[in-house]
């Protein structure tokens, strides 16, 4: 298998240039596809798709009529990231969720950023994501987005863009580490040869970050992971960071509240907990406080939260960031809270309430992509170019009536990565969810999960509408001349 038929197709490609020239970052791993025998290739995919079905590395897909387990796809030729592109991805993350953080402390406390007409007040107000009962919580050492998970893509001039930001719950990390663990044994000369940054410390700083802001006087400071439970479409995930945590894997029925503080059911009797990395949405968290119907929260948890005698990960009320909407202003709180340009620019995005742009919206459908501000997983969104004119006269009707809930952003001539289809490569759409924790300092894991829309000129990466999985090899730099390297 080689790549001498392999198309462009006049798309930024991740490891060759327009013409067919390998990317001087991608030639060794290129050199070294090229010098495989006959078959190895192919027979490497399947060695790996094989080895994720035995450790049952899956997702789980909603109402889907052939079942709901799924093997996660992924494809072995991995994606280069150059050392100096990587640090201005790792200098704009880190800019982008410092600004955040002050942005949610700001909305629930002093509202500076909404009197100063910076973002508008009213955008905030009917957000999906604001919680009143988070007005002047404060978390501990006032970090509220512990962990994140921000998707960047790139367009045809190869700059990166943010895409959206994940603040909840963000998933498919774990993904990336055993990606990693699977990449290492099947191209291990060539990940030797090109310095690949490593990933596999990623549970040890997440811990660290988790301990980090345990209430005062924890030590050590007790850390379980919270899930929904094994239905959970990322329950492999919870089960997995668990384990790699060392921490105690619980359901809500696991936890309770007794005497202010927060204890867990276990066989020899209650224990008390300090850190709950949670996996569980905030409307689900505390029936007394949310919604009440919740069986899979701890009632009175919130008031136990509210007096810093547990920490929860990622804070309360953090939502307010993942609404789409909200996006659409982050880099005004960049500029706002940092007096800073950002680095990594948004999609240009058009937000439907406003009249100028909801009707330039609604005169291109056909070009646009318009997502609702609510929705997550490729679900509630239309691909303009790729719709039928009832689609599109469905979403001018949703978009009238409610004006608050969509956006729009130009079609994206997504960045493409060659991944194996039967015997030769073709190039496939990809985006970057790098994943960020926020503890002692702001930490950017170097790399993170390349997701890849497998099927032929998709532009959905998500695995829940077909897409699968890359590794993606942030390379360190060389060793300057005269100097031994140490380990």
């Amino acid at each position: 298998m080689n790549f001498e038929n392999y198309q462009t197709d006049s798309y930024y490609d991740e490891l060759f240039e327009i013409g067919g020239r390998p990317r001087t970052s991608a030639a060794p791993l290129i050199d070294r596809i090229k010098s495989m025998p006959a078959g190895d290739l192919t027979r490497q995919q399947k060695a790996a798709e094989s080895e994720f079905l035995q450790m049952g590395i899956t997702f789980t897909v909603y109402g889907n009529k052939d079942g709901t387990e799924k093997i996660f796809p992924f494809d072995i030729i991995p994606r280069i990231v150059p050392n100096p592109e990587w640090k201005v991805i790792e200098r704009g993350l880190i800019q982008r969720i410092q600004a955040l953080n002050l942005f949610i402390d700001d909305v629930y406390h002093d509202q500076l950023i909404l009197s100063d007409r910076a973002v508008p007040k009213e955008v905030v107000a009917s957000s999906f994501g604001f919680h009143e009962q988070c007005v002047g919580l404060n978390p501990g050492k006032r970090i509220w987005i512990h962990i994140t998970g921000t998707d960047l893509v790139r367009d045809k001039d190869g700059r990166y863009y943010v895409l959206e930001d994940n603040l909840r719950c963000p998933s498919g990390v774990s993904y990336v580490l055993e990606n990693r663990n699977v990449l290492k044994r099947t191209l291990p000369q060539a990940f030797q040869d090109m310095r690949v940054k490593p990933v596999d410390d990623y549970p040890h700083r997440l811990l660290d970050t988790l301990r980090y802001v345990a209430p005062v006087g924890a030590d050590p400071p007790k850390v379980v992971v919270l899930t929904p439970g094994p239905y959970n479409s990322a329950y492999f995930e919870h089960a997995f960071l668990a384990r790699q945590l060392g921490a105690q894997l619980v359901e809500g029925r696991d936890l309770a509240v007794v005497d202010g503080t927060v204890k867990m059911r276990t066989t020899k009797g209650l224990e008390r907990v300090d850190v709950i990395y949670r996996r569980v949405d905030d409307d689900f968290i505390d029936p007394n406080a949310f919604r009440p119907d919740s069986t899979l929260g701890v009632p009175g948890l919130m008031e136990v939260y509210r007096k810093g005698r547990v920490t929860l990960a990622n804070a309360l009320g953090t939502g307010i960031a993942d609404d789409k909407g909200i996006y659409a202003y982050v880099p005004h709180m960049i500029k706002y809270y940092l007096q800073q340009d950002p680095i990594l620019p948004n999609v240009p995005t058009y937000v439907c309430w406003e009249d100028a742009q909801r009707r330039h919206v609604l005169d291109n459908l056909d070009k646009l992509v318009v997502k609702a501000v609510n929705q997550a997983g490729g679900y509630g969104m239309l691909v303009g170019p790729h719709s039928s004119k009832a689609e599109q006269e469905r979403f001018a009707s949703m978009i009238e009536a409610n004006p608050r809930d969509y956006i729009a952003q130009p079609t994206l001539a997504l960045s493409r990565v060659p991944v194996i289809v039967e015997d030769h490569f073709e190039g496939r759409h990809v985006d970057l969810r790098p994943y960020i924790l926020y503890g002692r300092e702001v930490y950017v894991m170097p790399g993170g999960l390349t997701r890849v829309a497998l099927k032929k000129g998709s532009l959905v990466v998500n695995s829940s509408q077909g897409g699968g999985s890359k590794d993606t090899w942030v390379l360190d730099e060389p060793p300057m001349p005269g100097k031994k390297e140490t380990n």
